[in-house]
């Protein structure tokens, strides 16, 4: 076998199992996979929170700096984000990245003056919460552990790990919404959340069978562990994938690549609330903070969570 034809069967395996493993859980009631009540507002806050997380990752990546130096106004003295730092990317992917920050900027900045905001939750963007991702993803302490700033493929595979949550979230919420004026919002937000995904795929795409120096590990094999991670996470079956799969995941069943990632009919994955939160925690439940969101997401979805636990 070659190295692609490994990570498929190695990716079926795994989906295969995750399938197996959400079959006894849904059997017992828990959890819950299907949409909450909420109105527009509390629907797009849950995102809202996603869109701080990408905008402070990457203005400070590009720039040195984040919200509080670009529009402090929108932080509304929401506390700066922990261990963020500026990353050590290569030209074209410092262009890139400095890019997306602004959309990120203007994300923000649609969502509160279209709905309304809250301030900047807590955010932890340090090498230590990446490294306990990254461990939990391959299932083993990496050594050196993880750090997304030190290098350009280290960012464009912690970058992966971020911006396709708020998309399968958009998809979800879409839906859902009741007034045009939302509707509008978010169908204009994920385009953009879609078309950041699918560079940052593609880039990675391109070195796919590369080496991430010094792990034994490639970057399609990285992306294929961070997306298992989600889905085990989100424990709602399988709607994240790697850059490599099986055929059987693949377009029409006839293709291993993955750049985009989508279901069986090529469309997009959706995810509710609770899943969402489930995996920007890292803890697989809405009711306990951490990971990304020491203290959790800001709004009433993400707050009424909390208070439950």
């Amino acid at each position: 076998m070659n190295l692609k034809e490994i990570m498929a069967t190695s990716y079926f395996l795994s989906a295969l199992l995750l399938s197996m493993n959400m079959g006894m859980v849904m059997v017992s009631g828990d959890p819950y996979c299907g949409p909450i009540e909420a109105d527009d507002k509390d629907l797009v806050h849950v995102a809202l929170n996603l869109e701080f997380l990408e905008a402070e990752f990457f203005l400070i990546a590009a720039l040195g700096n984040g919200l509080d130096s670009i529009a402090p106004e929108l932080a509304e003295g929401g506390p700066p984000p922990i261990g963020a730092r500026k990353a050590d990317l290569d030209d074209l992917t410092n262009r890139i990245i400095e890019e997306f920050g602004y959309q990120e900027v203007g994300h923000l900045r649609s969502i509160i003056t279209t709905i309304g905001g809250f301030p900047r939750p807590l955010l932890d963007l340090s090498p230590q919460n990446f490294a306990n991702l990254f461990d939990q993803a391959v299932g083993f302490k990496l050594d050196p552990p993880f750090n997304p700033y030190v290098n350009t493929i280290n960012y464009l595979l912690a970058s992966y790990a971020i911006p396709y949550v708020g998309l399968v979230g958009y998809v979800g919420a879409i839906p859902q919404l009741l007034n045009y004026t939302s509707r509008r919002l978010v169908a204009g937000l994920l385009g953009v959340e879609s078309g950041q995904d699918a560079i940052l795929r593609a880039l990675l795409y391109k070195k796919a069978d590369e080496r991430v120096l010094p792990y034994d590990i490639t970057v399609a094999e990285f992306t294929n562990y961070i997306s298992d991670l989600r889905n085990r996470l989100a424990m709602c079956g399988i709607k994240d994938e790697g850059l490599i799969v099986p055929l059987k995941l693949g377009a029409e069943n006839k293709t291993e690549s993955n750049i985009l990632s989508a279901d069986v009919y090529s469309l997009s994955y959706a995810r509710n609330p609770q899943e969402i939160l489930r995996i920007v925690y890292g803890s697989g439940s809405e009711y306990k903070a951490g990971g990304f969101f020491p203290d959790g997401g800001n709004g009433r979805i993400a707050k009424e969570f909390l208070a439950k636990a």
